[in-house]
């Protein structure tokens, strides 16, 4: 396994592991156009990082980070938008690594906390998190298009 920063040419299987995640998650539609314009928005940005999980070549886990500033730390964070690991090759540790990776890169970026949402009905998720020292918020996720 190796783990590096996502290219453009990832696009494709970083969306279907989109697909994956939203088929996990009430609150989002799959739509692999849409998905594959938002990866090379973020990839065009410098205030994302994203970040894959390669097996034998193949794309297997991603994670993606948008950095904003925030008035209660008075410091850049990072919000985790989207992390998942192929239904195949979870288990593996693999998710770990990459989390782990992504801590390292957060650190040199000069992130001083990473936060993300979590479905509470995805039980082994909101569980790995807590393993990895993600603390339970009081706060709770909001959505309203404009």
């Amino acid at each position: 396994m190796m783990i590096r920063r996502a290219v453009f040419d990832d696009i494709p299987l970083m969306a279907a592991l989109l697909g994956e995640l939203f088929t996990i998650e009430d609150d989002f539609i799959i739509d692999v156009e849409k998905q594959s314009r938002a990866l090379s928005m973020m990839l065009e940005n410098h205030n994302a990082i994203l970040m894959v999980s390669v097996v034998d070549g193949a794309v297997v886990g991603m994670i993606t980070v948008q950095m904003l500033i925030s008035t209660a730390m008075g410091e850049k964070v990072g919000l985790i938008e989207d992390f998942v690991i192929s239904e195949k090759y979870r288990g593996m540790g693999i998710g770990r690594e990459l989390l782990n990776a992504l801590i390292l890169v957060s650190q040199k970026e000069g992130l001083k906390r990473l936060a993300l949402g979590a479905d509470h009905r995805n039980h082994k998720a909101v569980s790995f998190y807590q393993k990895q020292g993600f603390d339970t918020s009081h706060m709770g996720l909001m959505y309203r298009k404009v």
